[in-house]
This record gives structure tokens, sequence and C-alpha cells, in this order.
């Protein structure tokens, strides 16, 4: 019984020559993960290499043979795709910043101390396995999915300016904070057709079919302003938080794969850091409100609706008439043309035109969330 139950869980590598640690570690995470241990980093390389069932990865630093730092070289380094996207936690007995900075810039998902309490230990954990399970299903799916739209799919990459300053100023309790309320806004703003990939720490993806970058653009800019109304006080401090958003589409290209997509949006948030941030940057350069169509938005799924009012539920469809109208006016107008019947094609468009210019202008209601009794935000 105990097998099967421990099949079922995530499962997590831990690595350290320490036979101590490695029992402690099991102790807090056995309840919640199925636990691999190795005694060094050579070890725990061959393990990964062996073992596709390994989800997250928590690795000292100072080990023999193979430390935490070459690990990570070989890890972020490996061509195996399972291998080199693993989250991987890096634990040591100090905290010391250039350890942290070193580990980071080698590719480390994450780093805590020996001797972190029970319950943030096991939520950092659960974040990593939770990135591990969206990236391994956005990886089996990515090629249906642009096959499946024939190439109409356009990505989104989300950025927290300057994330890991944050987190060096105000902790990094104050970092999570603030992707927890990211992803939150994330989840309440997009369709329930898009996908929403948490890529690292402060960082996301959104994958979304049947949308154009003009689309895209419209919906990226109304998250930005969404976010730049919040402010978090934090021990006196008045913390601000900007995004900048890289876009890329398919365009209809069904031979684009979402990784490349992925690569690209990326690739153009980079570009917006360097600019100072708070920007969003598409393949013709920075989107503002001037330059992006002013009624575009993303295109509702009509499968979707169509599904639910086959099944007898009409609740949803009904509240996304008028987007519908907006999305389905092509073939609309294709009908009219061929058969004349009189459809009243201006009347529709009028409507579907003032849903987008309302979506346009409405504001963000914002939440409240606390850290201890000093961090409170408000829109």
């Amino acid at each position: 019984m105990s097998s099967e139950i421990n099949a079922s869980l995530p499962r997590v590598l831990i690595i350290d020559d320490s036979r101590m640690v490695r029992a402690s570690l099991i102790k807090q995470i056995r309840d919640k993960f199925d636990v691999r241990e190795e005694a060094d980093g050579e070890a725990g390389w061959q393990a990964l290499l062996l073992d596709p069932t390994i989800e997250v990865v928590i690795s000292d630093i100072g080990m023999p043979r193979l430390d935490g730092f070459g690990l990570l070289q070989r890890i972020r380094g490996s061509r195996l795709s399972r291998v080199n996207s693993l989250p991987v936690l890096i634990i040591s007995g100090e905290d010391e910043e250039d350890a942290r900075l070193k580990a980071q810039a080698l590719g480390a998902t994450d780093f805590i101390n020996k001797g972190t309490p029970r319950v943030e230990l096991l939520a950092r954990i659960e974040a990593l396995a939770k990135l591990a399970q969206t990236r391994r299903e956005l990886e089996e799916s990515r090629e249906q999915l642009v096959k499946r739209n024939r190439g109409d799919v356009s990505v989104m990459v989300i950025q927290v300016d300057f994330y890991e300053k944050l987190c060096e100023q105000y902790g990094h309790s104050v970092g999570q904070l603030i992707h927890r309320k990211l992803s939150k806004l994330l989840s309440a703003k997009v369709r329930k057709e898009d996908t929403i990939a948490h890529l690292a720490e402060g960082q996301f993806a959104v994958i979304s079919p049947s949308a154009d970058l003009d689309a895209c653009g419209a919906f990226a800019l109304r998250l930005r302003r969404a976010i730049e109304t919040i402010v978090m006080t934090y021990k006196e401090a008045r913390i601000r938080v900007s995004l900048t958003i890289g876009l890329a589409s398919a365009k209809g290209d069904p031979t684009m794969t979402l990784e490349h997509l992925l690569g690209l949006a990326a690739q153009r948030v980079a570009e917006g850091t360097t600019l100072g941030g708070n920007r969003v940057v598409s393949d013709s350069g920075e989107v503002t409100a001037d330059n992006v169509g002013r009624f575009s938005r993303l295109a509702v799924s009509v499968d979707h609706a169509l599904t639910q009012l086959r099944s007898g539920t009409r609740e949803e469809p009904k509240k996304r008439l008028r987007e519908l109208i907006h999305t389905l006016m092509p073939l609309m107008e294709m009908i009219e043309d061929e058969f004349r019947v009189g459809m009243p094609l201006m009347e529709l468009a009028e409507k579907a035109q003032l849903t987008s210019l309302e979506m346009g202008t409405t504001s963000t209601v914002g939440a409240t969330s606390t850290l201890g009794s000093r961090t409170v935000w408000r829109t």
C-alpha cells in the first residue's frame, strides 16, 4: 500500500554528503513527496540520467567528487530537455550572498538555508514540483497546440522588473508575495482556453490560441496598467511593481514551434529590460496605446461556446455573446456576401466594438495580501 501511495507522489532527489542532513530533510517532506537520496554530486548526476521520474532536485553546495555548482552546470547544459529544465533548489548551511548569486547565475531555481522551517520548506518544494508539472505538460502539448490551431498561436512572456533586486532589498518572502499576486491576477484575466505557465520566480508565460499580436498587445498593456496601480508597503518602504512583457506569434505558420515562440518572447523581454523595463515589446518594437489596434482583443473560443450550448449550459456563452460576435464577424460577412439574407452586420459590429472599448477601459480591482503585520497590498 505504501509503495502505491509513494508512486503517486512527486519524486524529489536530495543530494547531500551528510547522512544526517538527508535524513532530516526526508523526515520533513516524506509525507508529501517520494524521495530519492544520493551522497554526492556525481551520484546525483547519474541518478538524474537514469531516473526520468525525478521532478525536483535539492542539492548541497560543498560535496566530494562533484559539488553543487558543478552539478548545476551539468543540469543546465544537458541536451536532455527533461534534465535541463528541472527545478533545482540549492540548500546551504550558511546564508552566503556570494554563494546565492553564483547559484542563481548558474541557473538555480531557488536557494534556502539548512534549518529552514518545515512549512516554508514544503511550500518551496511544492511550488517547484508544480513548476515541473507545468513545464512537462507544456512540453507534451506544445506541438499539438500549434497544429490544432494551424499556427494561430501567440505567446506572452511576462517578467516582474528587477525581481532579483526586489528580493535582495526586501527579502525573498516579499518577492514570493509579488509572484503570487501576479499569478492570481493572470488567472483572473486570461481566457479559459489560454495556458499559464510558471517559467521562473517572477516570470510567467501565457499561451493563447486564436490570438494575434495586436490582441495580445492590448491585453499586455491592460495587465501592465493593472500592476502599476498596486502599491506595497513593507517596513515603512513603499514598493511599486512594474512588468516587461515580450510578445511572439506564429502568424499562421504551422511549422513554428511553441518552444521557438517562447524563445522569441523571452528575447523581447530582455530587450525591454535593457531599455529600462516597464514595456511591452513585439516583433516591430515597443507596443504602446498609440500603435496597438484600438479594438484589438483576444478572440473567444467558438468551439468552447458551442460545446457548452450543446450540453445545455447557456450562462457563460450568454455573458460573452458580444465577444463571440466579434470573433465570428469575418465568417458572417462571408455568409452574407454569399447568400444575401440581410444579416444586421453593421448593428452587430457596433455592439462588438462597444464591448471591446469597455474592456480596454475597465479598471482592475485589487486584492489585499499580508506578510506578517507590516505588508499591505493597495490599489
